[in-house]
This record gives structure tokens, C-alpha cells and sequence, in this order.
């Protein structure tokens, strides 16, 4: 594999290009649905990716992102304490990374596979997913989170269902890179719909400037909201665990060894830990950038250098920010009805394919309260104030499963898995 490593720069570039075209869909999608500012998402992508890069020596081929899974943390946050102090909570979501990945180093991995099975990991990952549902509802159908209609429902309708059908078509039918950027696909042809239909606010597009600086926000530290975002780093941990060991699959190398376990969660907090510090989103490794580095085998880590170089440019161009900040709300519904679902099908997928036997008392109980608890608005503490500490939602749900799976009897299962089978 020494060719592909010593390929001209002018092809590397265009790699690095191609790369984070193809994660450029679900970066920008992120920041757009919590009402952060997409072009700091896209300087924080590339920041954390370099230090991805610096910390584990720049030998696995992976892009950080914008990560999925804090949506609905965040939202609430921002809504409850403020966009800064929920900042504070993404930084130290980061700690948690940094932590694991100590634990890992002086532990091993043997204890993140009884703390975190897929017991506990299916049903939180199928929370995250479903409890965005009738959020991802009210936005193709043209209305914002509290059910007010921003864009008549017909005309919403006419713009969210074909963004959705063009999602679907390339996910299911695209051929080569095409099948990598479903989202992207959507977008387009939302936005084009968004334009015929005149819901676009092209006055914003031309009145910001050609080069601007993206809106940093500063983060403020409240217990709350840090206690309220930190449980749910957990999940996004073994999601970047699965995209390490799919990356290493893909390549024919063992990252989980060279350059360790413990120094790509070191990478990935240290990069979600920044992009709190500056106002964006929480990181996490790319599936889709996976996938183009399994179709192109094209495994050279610089790659993703020159595509955290050409996102920090993108953060630059005012217009270009306001352009995605101007995609109609109905667009991103669209899409949404079937990115939420794949999150929940995800966690789904976890328990199947680990064959959890929900027959087994220990297991029905665990999944059956992780789910009420995460989609069902359940409430521990009153919450109502500043001052007052509540826990709910994806949060409250990750701390319910893992207490009840080392509470109750039987959780020393995972010792059984055989070796050459892995967790995630």
C-alpha cells in the first residue's frame, strides 16, 4: 500500500476535495437544524480534523464532523441555558473522549464493553433518532419546532417531499461516489424547488459580504448544562469506536493497535473540546468519508489534511454561509424524515446483530425503560429554573441504561463475546 502514499500533491488535493464534498451534506445539515452557524461548523470540522490528525500522527484516514447525536441535546440546551453555556457542555463532552481514552489506555477496552454492550447502546442510539421525529415532521411540513407554520403546507410539502425522493434515490440507486452524498443530492434539488416556489431569502445572500469572519461564541461553564449534554457523549464514543474499526477494515489495518485505541479518542475529544471552545458542533468520524476511502482506495491520512484545509477556507466566504443559512426550512425536513429514521435504524441494527434476546427479562427491561425514558419526555428533577437540576431525554436515557446494566444480574455477559468478534 506505499503507492497510493506517494501519489503527486495535485491528486492528494483533489482528494481532499472530493472527501469533504462528500461529508459536506451532513456537516452543514447539523449546524442548520440546531441554529448554529454553519461556517463556524465547517472552521471547527477542519480544526478538530487537523488535531485528529496531529494526535494520532497522522496515520488514520478519517474527517471529524458535526455529530448527529447531539441534535437534540443541544436544541434543548440552547433553549434552557443559552448558546454559550451550551458551548461549555460540548467542551466537556470532550473530556469525556480524553477520558475514555485514558481508561483505555491504562485498562484496556475490555471495560467499555461492560460499561457500554449493545444492550445499552441499541435502544439510547434508537432514542436519538425517534425522539427528533416530530421535529423532522413539523419542518416538511413547513412549520418550525413549536408547530408555526413558517411555509404554507402545500407549498412545503412541493419542496420537502421531492428533497426526501432525491435522498432516497441516491442513497438506494447512486453509483460510484454519486451513492456517497445523498444528502447533498436532497439539498439541491430542495433548494432548487425552494427557488421556483420564491420561499428563498436572496436578499440576505446578497447583502452578506465575500469574506467575513464566522461567528465564534465564546463558552460559559453551568453544571447544568454541562450534566446535561455529558451523558450523551457516551453513544457518539462508540460510534467512533465502530468508525475506527470500518475505516481499519476498509485500509486492512489495525488503528484499534497502531496508533492505539486511546489516542484516536484522545484525537476525537481534543477536537470536539475545540469546537465548543469556538461555537460549533460536537465532532465525530465520517461514515460517508469512509465509504469514499473504501471506493476510491485511496488510503492516505493527507487526504483529509487538504480536506480540513479546504473546509477552514469555505468558513471564510460570508455569502457561502449565508447561501446555506438560507435553505428553507421545509428542505431540511425532507431530509430529515429519513436521516432520523437511519439513526434509529442504527441502533436497531445493534441489537439484532448482537442478537440480544428480548425473552430475557434483564434485556426487555433495560431496552423497554431506555426508550420511555429517552422518547417520552420523562423528567428527573423539576428543571424548571436556572438553578434547578433536571434530567431528560437522550441524557437521561444513557444514565438509565447503564445503571440498570451493571445493576442488574447478568452483566458480566460480555466476557463471553469471543474474541474475534467485536463489540461494535
Amino acid at each position: 500500500m506505499q503507492q497510493e502514499f506517494n501519489d503527486p500533491l495535485w491528486r492528494t488535493v483533489l482528494s481532499g476535495a472530493q472527501m469533504l464534498f462528500v461529508a459536506f451534506g451532513a456537516l452543514v445539515l447539523m449546524p442548520l437544524i440546531t441554529g448554529l452557524d454553519p461556517n463556524v461548523a465547517l472552521f471547527t470540522a477542519g480544526l478538530g480534523t487537523i488535531l485528529f490528525q496531529i494526535v494520532t500522527g497522522r496515520q488514520v484516514p478519517v474527517f471529524l464532523a458535526s455529530s448527529f447525536a447531539f441534535i437534540t441535546p443541544i436544541i434543548l440546551a440552547k433553549g434552557q441555558f443559552g448558546l454559550a453555556a451550551t458551548m461549555g457542555g460540548v467542551m466537556a463532552a470532550g473530556f469525556v473522549y480524553t477520558f475514555l481514552g485514558l481508561a483505555v489506555k491504562i485498562k484496556g477496552t475490555g471495560f467499555i464493553d461492560r460499561l457500554l454492550p449493545p444492550v445499552v447502546i441499541g435502544p439510547v442510539i434508537i432514542s436519538i433518532g425517534l425522539a427528533m421525529a416530530p421535529i423532522a415532521a413539523n419542518m416538511a411540513m413547513g412549520k418550525a419546532g413549536d408547530g408555526s407554520e413558517l411555509v404554507h403546507y402545500q407549498t412545503a410539502m412541493m419542496i420537502s417531499m421531492p428533497a426526501l425522493l432525491t435522498t432516497l434515490i441516491v442513497a438506494v440507486f447512486g453509483k460510484g461516489i454519486f451513492r456517497l452524498v445523498p444528502i447533498i443530492s436532497g439539498v439541491l434539488v430542495g433548494f432548487g424547488m425552494s427557488f421556483y416556489f420564491g420561499v428563498v431569502d436572496v436578499a440576505k445572500i446578497a447583502a452578506a459580504p465575500w469574506l467575513s469572519i464566522p461567528n465564534f461564541t465564546a463558552p460559559e461553564f453551568n453544571w447544568q448544562a454541562i450534566l446535561f449534554i455529558v451523558p450523551v457523549a457516551l453513544a457518539p464514543a462508540i460510534e467512533h469506536i465502530g468508525g475506527v474499526i470500518a475505516v481499519g477494515s476498509v485500509t486492512g489495518r489495525d488503528y484499534l493497535k497502531k496508533p492505539g485505541l486511546h489516542r484516536t479518542l484522545l484525537g476525537d475529544g481534543i477536537a470536539t473540546t475545540a469546537a465548543g471552545l469556538f461555537g460549533g458542533p460536537p465532532n465525530t468520524t465520517y461514515a460517508e468519508v469512509t465509504g469514499a476511502v473504501m471506493l476510491t482506495k485511496n488510503y492516505n491520512p493527507k487526504i483529509m489534511t487538504w480536506a480540513a484545509i479546504f473546509a477552514i477556507s469555505l468558513a471564510f466566504i460570508g455569502k457561502f454561509g449565508a447561501l446555506l443559512q438560507s435553505i428553507p426550512v421545509p428542505v431540511m425536513g425532507g431530509i430529515l424524515c429519513l436521516l432520523f429514521g437511519s439513526i434509529a435504524a442504527v441502533g436497531m441494527n445493534t441489537l439484532i446483530r448482537h442478537k440480544i434476546d428480548l425473552g430475557e427479562a434483564r434485556n426487555l427491561v433495560i431496552v423497554s425503560v431506555t426508550l420511555v425514558f429517552g422518547i417520552g419526555g420523562v423528567l428527573i428533577g423539576t428543571g424548571t429554573g436556572p438553578d434547578d437540576f433536571g434530567l431528560k431525554g437522550i441524557a437521561l436515557c444513557a444514565v438509565v441504561a447503564i445503571g440498570l446494566n451493571l445493576i442488574l444480574p447478568g452483566n458480566d455477559s460480555w466476557k463471553h463475546k469471543k474474541a474475534n468478534e467485536p463489540l461494535i
